[in-house]
C-alpha cells in the first residue's frame, strides 16, 4: 500500500468509529525511545522513519510534529504523502493539542491508543481537549487489522548479566526497590519500562534493535516479584536464577488481568508518566502512589564495578574508532568508499573486540551535506561517495558486556574549507570547555550547557538539540535523568543535579543545511573533587578514548587553556591506545594524530 492508501484506510476506520482526528505517537507499551518493529505504526502510516514524532490524522488533513533533529529528513520523507510537517519549537507552529483543537469541532471525538500512551499523557490531553468540548477516546490497536504484513512481536532469547559486569545482585536491586517502596508507603510497585526492568533483574535480551531489553512488565511486592514475559524466551538458567531471587514468571499478556485482580485499596506505586493509560485503568480500585520508578535514578549512578567496566569498554571501542580513522586517512582517494561501506567497516572493527554484542544504535555515517541531518541514516538511495576532501561525520557506539558506548568524531578527508575549520574548532572548544568544567555540587545540565554551546553562540549559530544525554549500562544509549540542555523542557529532567558516577555525553555541534555537519562527542563521568568551605566541588572524567582530528583544527582560534586541554586529552589517548596498535606504522600514525599543538 502507498502512504495515501494507508491514510485512506485509516480514515475509513475513523469514520466507522466516528472520530474526527486520531493521534498516532511514536510509542510502544513500554515508554521506549527505540521501538521494536511491531510498534512502528506511525512510521508505517506516514513513511517518516525518525525516532521521534507525533502524527495527527484528521478527516481532510494530516500533520507530523517532530523536533529540529529531523526537520531536513522529515521534509524529504513526507514529500508527496499529503502529510504536512510541523516543525516543533519554531515560531508559529502550534502544539499537537492546539492543532487538534483547530481541526476538531466541539462535540466531536479525538482518539489515541491508550495501550501505548502514558496515563499522564492521556489525562493531560483529555483535560485540554475537554476545554474545547472535545472527547478523548481510546481507539485500541487498529493496526492489527490495517497493517496486514505487520512484523510479529520479538522473540529473542533472554540472557543473564553476571554480577562481575552488573556490580549488584538481583536481590540487592530488588532490596533497593523495596526500600523506595517502603519510603513511599507502597506495598506493590509495577513498571512497564524495559530498561528499568532489565537493570533490576540483571537480564538482557534482543527485543529492540541495538537495545538489549526484553518485552515485559514487572510487579514487585514486599516479599516476591512477578515478571510478565513471553516465557518461551526464558531459558532454564535465567528462570532458576530469578526464582532464587524470589521472582516468578507469568505470561506477558497476563499483566492487565493481574493488576485488575489486586485487592481493592492496595497501595500501588507507579510512574504515571510511563505506565500506560490502559494499565493504569486496570488499577482503578487501587490506592495509587505516583513516583518515579526506583530504578530510574539508582541505575543512573553507576557503581564502581560498572565504572571500571565502562573504562575498559571505551578503550576497546576507542581502538576500533581509531583504527577506522587510520584507515580513512590512509585510503581516502585511493580506494572506493561510501557512507555505507565505511559504516560496515567500523562494525567489523568493533566486532573484533572481546565481549562485543552489537552497535548501541544505527551508525550515523554522514558525508558533507548529509551530516547537516543530525540523525541521518545512509540508504542505497541517499548514500554518498566519499572523496578526498571535506568532512565526514560518524556518530556510533557499541554494546559490550562491559557497557554501552557512544562516540562521535568528524574527520577531514582532505582539503577542508576555512569556514568548516572555523566551525570544527568552535565545536572542539565547546566540547573541551564542558569536559574540563569544575563546579559545585548542586549544578544541573542547565547550569553547565552554555560552556559547550558558548563558542557557537559567539558566532550567532546554535544546534537544535541538547548537548548531552545520560548513557545506560548495556542498556539504552539514551538514559535519564541526567542531561545537558540550556532550557527546561516539559518532558525531560535537565534540572537533575549531577551526581558522582553519572555518565553523560558531551556533544556540541554545527549543522549547516546543504553544506556540512560537525559533531565531536566524548562521554563524561561526574566525579567528586575537593570538599571545602564552599561545598563539594565536582568535575568530569572523560572515558571516551579516540583522537580528535587535528587536520581540521585552527590552533590560533583556541585559547592557551583549550590547547592544553586538547593536548592532555591526546596524551591520555596515546597512553591507552599505543600499546594496542597492530604495528609500528599504526603506532607512528597515532603519535602524529595525538601530537601536541
Amino acid at each position: 500500500m502507498s502512504i495515501a492508501e494507508r491514510l485512506s484506510a485509516f480514515r475509513a476506520r475513523m469514520e466507522k468509529e466516528n472520530m474526527a482526528a486520531v493521534i498516532v505517537p511514536t510509542a510502544d507499551s513500554h515508554a521506549s525511545e527505540y521501538l521494536a518493529d511491531y510498534f512502528k505504526t506511525r512510521q508505517w502510516l506516514c513513511g517518516f522513519t525518525g525516532s521521534a514524532g507525533t502524527l495527527v490524522v484528521g478527516r481532510e488533513e494530516a500533520a507530523l510534529f517532530t523536533d529540529g533533529r529531523y526537520f531536513i529528513q522529515a521534509e524529504k520523507q513526507l514529500e508527496g504523502t499529503g502529510v504536512m510537517l510541523q516543525k516543533m519549537g519554531t515560531a508559529g507552529v502550534p502544539s499537537v493539542e492546539e492543532y487538534v483543537m483547530g481541526i476538531v469541532h466541539a462535540g466531536e471525538s479525538c482518539g489515541v491508543d491508550f495501550s501505548v500512551v502514558s496515563a499522564q499523557f492521556a489525562a493531560d490531553l483529555s483535560d485540554t481537549l475537554a476545554g474545547a468540548e472535545i472527547a478523548l477516546r481510546d481507539t485500541g490497536d487498529w493496526f492489527a487489522e490495517l497493517w496486514t504484513d505487520r512484523p510479529p512481536m520479538p522473540q529473542e532469547k533472554v540472557y543473564l548479566l553476571p554480577e562481575r559486569f552488573a556490580g549488584m545482585s538481583v536481590e540487592e536491586k530488588l532490596g533497593a526497590t523495596r526500600a523506595q517502596m517502603k519510603k513511599a508507603g507502597a506495598s506493590v510497585h509495577v513498571t512497564n519500562v524495559l530498561d528499568d526492568i532489565a537493570w533490576t533483574l540483571n537480564v538482557r535480551g534482543g527485543d529492540v534493535h541495538n537495545t538489549p531489553v526484553v518485552m515485559s512488565y514487572l510487579l514487585v511486592g514486599e516479599e516476591n516479584a512477578v515478571w510478565f514475559v513471553d516465557t518461551k524466551k526464558v531459558g532454564e538458567d535465567v528462570h532458576a536464577r530469578l526464582t532464587q531471587a524470589g521472582v516468578y514468571l507469568r505470561e506477558y499478556e497476563e499483566i492487565e488481568h493481574a493488576l485488575d485482580a489486586l485487592e481493592p485499596g492496595t497501595d500501588v506505586m507507579i510512574d504515571g508518566r510511563k505506565l500506560t493509560a490502559r494499565l493504569s485503568s486496570a488499577l482503578a480500585e487501587a490506592n495509587i502512589i505516583q513516583s518515579e520508578n526506583p530504578a530510574f535514578r539508582i541505575k543512573a549512578i553507576k557503581n564502581d564495578v560498572e565504572l571500571d567496566n565502562l573504562r575498559a569498554a571505551h578503550i576497546k571501542d576507542g581502538l576500533a574508532v581509531t583504527r577506522l580513522m587510520y584507515w580513512l586517512k590512509k585510503n581516502a582517494g585511493r580506494i572506493p568508499m561510501t557512507e555505507i561501506t565505511v559504516s560496515d567497516y567500523l562494525l567489523e572493527l568493533r566486532a573484533q573486540q572481546e565481549n562485543f554484542i552489537s552497535p548501541s544504535f544505527d551508525t550515523i555515517c554522514a558525508y558533507r551535506a548529509n551530516a547537516a541531518m543530525m540523525h541521518y541514516k545512509a540508504t542505497e538511495e541517499s548514500c554518498a561517495v566519499i572523496e578526498p576532501r571535506d568532512l565526514l561525520l560518524i556518530d556510533s557506539g557499541g554494546q559490550y558486556f562491559e557497557g554501552t558506548t557512544d562516540i562521535t568524531r568528524t574527520f577531514a578527508m582532505g582539503e577542508v574549507e576555512e569556514e568548516q575549520k572555523v566551525h570544527f574548532t568552535a565545536v572542539v572548544c565547546g566540547m573541551l570547555n564542558l569536559q574540563n568544567a569544575k563546579f559545585l555540587h548542586g549544578c544541573t545540565g542547565i547550569s553547565l550547557d552554555v560552556l559547550a554551546r558558548g563558542p557557537m553562540w559567539d558566532m550567532g549559530i546554535d544546534y537544535r538539540c541538547g548537548t548531552g544525554h545520560g548513557v545506560g549500562y548495556l542498556l539504552s544509549v539514551h538514559e535519564g535523568p541526567n542531561a545537558f540542555r540550556w532550557y527546561k523542557s516539559a518532558t525531560r529532567n535537565e534540572d537533575t543535579v549531577l551526581e558522582a558516577g553519572m555518565v553523560t555525553t558531551d556533544e556540541p555541534g554545527v549543522y549547516i543545511e546543504g553544506s556540512h555537519g560537525i559533531r565531536i562527542e566524548n562521554e563524561l563521568v561526574s566525579r567528586n573533587l575537593e570538599l571545602g568551605e564552599y561545598g563539594q566541588f565536582m568535575g568530569f572524567e572523560a572515558i571516551t578514548c579516540a583522537p580528535i582530528d587535528l587536520d581540521a583544527i585552527i590552533p590560533e582560534q583556541m585559547t592557551r587553556r583549550q590547547r592544553a586541554w586538547l593536548n592532555e586529552y591526546h596524551t591520555f589517548v596515546l597512553e591507552k591506545l599505543e600499546p594496542l596498535m597492530a604495528d609500528e606504522d599504526e603506532r607512528a600514525w597515532l603519535r602524529h594524530a595525538t601530537r601536541a599543538i
